[in-house]
């Protein structure tokens, strides 16, 4: 398994450099995984950019100081802080709609593992009007990890965040996002690791989850190319 770690300088580049790594393991059929800090930034979901209101939700971003980024993929609006961690786990698979299920679960093992080994015990779920709904969510005093997947080229690619610290913050910016979108969110909602009681340090979370999400298996590290 490859092991990416680090970032690009600037959001936009390090939104393609994750991208990039589905392309790679179809090509050569070795897993990849990458866990790092975004830098700060708003990303919105195909179903926000869609929406009349769009360009006021990304005025509401950049006038708070954050990035405007746009996935490709389905889900409402996630905020990044910098302390807040993502990750990407990309697979090569056969039957890349037959075991969906099956990832989901056990990635959602994994990421409750990592956050034990942070301090908490997590549950599956998440409160009502939380950030990003979905089904495949983590809660400890409030929602702290969503997780989502998409399949092409016979590459499975599941991933997910985990807000560490700065939950209060991530509520401010996303709160008149979602008002402006008429999406329902409780700001209360938002949790984080360090206010379940586990630690503050993203570093500490990073390396928890490289180790989880690897599931034992061999790595090679690398790091994230700016070009």
């Amino acid at each position: 398994m490859r092991l990416l770690r680090g970032r690009a300088t600037d959001p936009e580049t390090d939104f393609e450099r994750t991208r990039e790594i589905a392309e790679t393991v179809a090509e050569d059929r070795e897993p990849a995984l990458r866990v790092w800090r975004p830098h700060r930034q708003v990303a919105f979901g195909r179903r926000d950019a869609n929406s009349d209101s769009y360009d006021r939700a990304c005025r509401a971003a950049r006038d708070r100081g954050y990035t405007v980024i746009e996935r490709a993929v389905g889900g409402r609006a996630v905020a990044y802080t910098g302390s807040t961690v993502s990750f990407s786990l990309a697979v090569p698979t056969e039957d890349p709609r037959g075991t969906i299920d099956d990832r989901y679960e056990w990635a959602k093992t994994a990421v409750q593992r990592a956050l034990e080994d942070c301090g908490i015990t997590a549950r599956t779920g998440e409160p009502d009007a939380a950030f990003c709904p979905g089904s495949h969510s983590i809660q400890a005093d409030g929602k702290i990890s969503g997780l989502a997947q998409r399949v092409r080229q016979s590459v499975a690619v599941i991933g997910g965040i985990v807000v560490v610290r700065d939950h209060e913050a991530i509520a401010e910016v996303l709160a008149p996002i979602y008002e402006s979108l008429d999406v329902p969110f409780d700001p209360q909602s938002v949790g984080s690791v360090a206010n379940a009681g586990g630690t503050d340090d993203p570093e500490q979370v990073i390396a928890a989850l490289e180790r989880s999400l690897a599931d034992g298996r061999d790595v090679s590290v690398s790091a994230i190319r700016e070009t």
